[in-house]
C-alpha cells in the first residue's frame, strides 16, 4: 500500500468511526450529547483536541486530522509530500505513542537551533530512526489517538 493509499485509509476509518455516533442523554445531568462505537480512533479526543464541530464532521476534516497526526498542516502538503516526507509521516503515525508529531517538531527545532542548520527531509528521517525507534525510545506526553494501536491498523 503506498504512503498516500495508507493516510487515506485512515481518514476513512476515522470518519467512519465519527458516523457510528448515536445521540444519548447523561443520566446524571439530563444532557443530550454524542457516543461513538469506534472502532480505530478515540473519536471523543479528537474532537476535545483539534476542536471540531461534532454537528459538522466530513471527509475532509478527517484527512486534514490524519495529515496533521502524520505532521503536516494540512492533506495538501501531505499529498504534496516527497518519498522520504511520506516515509517519515508514516512513521510520526505509527509511532505517535512514542513521540507525536507537534513533540518531534519541536524536538527538530531546538536540533536546528543548537546546530545552527536546518535539515533535509533525509537527515530529519535519519534523526527520528535514531532517536525515537531505539530501543528505550522516547514515550509521548500526549494521548495516542488510536484505539488498537500501530500493529491492529491497516
Amino acid at each position: 500500500m503506498t504512503p498516500i493509499a495508507f493516510f487515506k485509509l485512515q481518514a476513512k476509518n476515522l470518519f467512519r468511526d465519527y458516523k457510528t455516533r448515536t445521540s444519548t442523554i447523561d443520566v446524571v445531568d439530563g444532557r443530550s450529547h454524542y457516543a461513538y462505537d469506534a472502532k480505530y480512533f478515540d473519536i471523543d479526543a479528537i474532537f476535545v483536541d483539534f476542536d471540531w464541530d461534532e454537528d459538522d464532521f466530513s471527509l475532509m476534516k478527517a484527512q486534514h486530522t490524519i495529515a496533521i497526526l502524520a505532521g503536516f498542516r494540512k492533506w495538501a502538503d501531505l499529498a504534496k509530500a516527497s518519498v522520504v516526507e511520506l516515509e517519515l509521516a508514516k512513521l510520526l503515525f505509527d509511532h505517535q505513542d512514542r513521540m507525536n508529531a507537534e513533540e518531534w517538531a519541536m524536538y527538530v527545532a531546538h536540533a536546528e537551533h543548537d546546530n545552527k542548520t536546518i535539515f533535509d527531509a533525509e537527515a530529519r528521517l535519519e534523526i527520528y530512526k535514531q532517536v525515537v525507534l531505539r530501543d528505550g525510545g522516547p514515550r509521548s506526553q500526549f494521548l495516542d489517538y488510536r484505539l488498537m494501536g500501530k500493529d491492529a491498523l491497516p
